[in-house]
């Protein structure tokens, strides 16, 4: 497949048509168009469909001096993700520590360029948000506290050159020491979540789990299935042929020989099971028509 077109700081992928007329005595005539290639990626797969989620601690020394931790625990719904839709990031960060700290979330674009053997990488901010300051033992509560992904070019995972991916970053922001930090992969795709998609993955994951029935055999010999008698009572062959008193008009209207003949025949039980083929000579090619009754 061909890698999305993309511009970065130290590399591209670009396409373009080149067009020349070659006429006698007189120069050539070049026409050259560019144009853009999306390779497509579907957000509905069950990779891209299962959450993400982290948990970390961290305890500060000082010298001597030792602090209480700093815990953090983040969760997305997925790994998939369309440009304009907002990731809802459900986190609990609980500081025990004597400092104070501040969470945050950012997504960060991770441009790797390769050549010769060698490798470029660089880093983008695309979005990011703040919480609120947290003093010594306080704790906080993101329930689905959204990040909105802005217009950006979907990954590039394919390409032997370029490589773009996306992550999204929840950390604990602590002044004057090394941050607390949780990294969850993202993949920013072109085709959005289906309405139903979010159960593609508890689907199959549950008709993996669920493939034992196949190991199931048939029983050596077939039961027969109930008779007639058993399954339609006489109150119900008679009380379906009892005309109803709010279509009398109608019933006299319908008392041609055509009406009468599906009368006759609604109720008539099927042939029995055991029922044996009255042309046994017949030949196996030829299909046997019903016994007339």
């Amino acid at each position: 497949p061909l890698a999305t077109s993309f511009e970065g700081r130290h590399g591209s992928v670009r396409y373009w048509v080149k067009a020349e007329l070659h006429r006698p005595w007189l120069l050539p005539v070049k026409l050259k168009k560019e144009f853009t290639v999306f390779e497509h990626i579907d957000i509905n797969t069950p990779s891209l469909l299962s959450p993400q989620a982290g948990t970390k601690e961290k305890t500060l020394c000082c010298w001597l001096c030792t602090s209480g931790p700093i815990s953090l625990s983040a969760k997305i719904e997925r790994k998939g993700y369309t440009p304009g839709e907002s990731i809802q990031i459900f986190a609990e960060i609980e500081n025990c520590s004597s400092r104070m700290v501040v969470p945050k979330a950012t997504i960060y674009q991770t441009q790797a360029f390769y050549a010769k053997g060698k490798m470029k990488e660089v880093r983008q901010l695309v979005a990011n948000l703040r919480g609120e300051s947290l003093s010594s033992g306080k704790t906080e509560t993101w329930n689905g506290k959204q990040l909105k992904i802005p217009p950006v070019s979907p990954s590039i995972l394919d390409c032997s050159i370029i490589r773009v991916e996306y992550s999204l970053m929840v950390y604990v922001d602590i002044p004057g020491a090394v941050d607390l930090f949780l990294n969850l992969p993202l993949v920013i795709g072109t085709i959005p979540l289906h309405p139903f998609g979010s159960r593609t993955s508890s689907v199959s994951s549950q008709g993996s789990m669920n493939m034992n029935w196949l190991g199931l055999t048939l029983p050596e010999r077939l039961e027969a299935p109930p008779s007639y008698a058993e399954v339609v009572t006489e109150e119900n062959t008679q009380s379906g042929l009892a005309p109803v008193a709010a279509f009398d008009d109608f019933q006299r209207a319908l008392q041609g020989p055509l009406f009468a003949y599906i009368q006759e025949f609604r109720f008539l039980p099927p042939p029995l099971y055991s029922e044996i083929d009255p042309n046994p000579d017949q030949p196996t090619d030829e299909i046997p028509s019903c016994p007339s009754r």
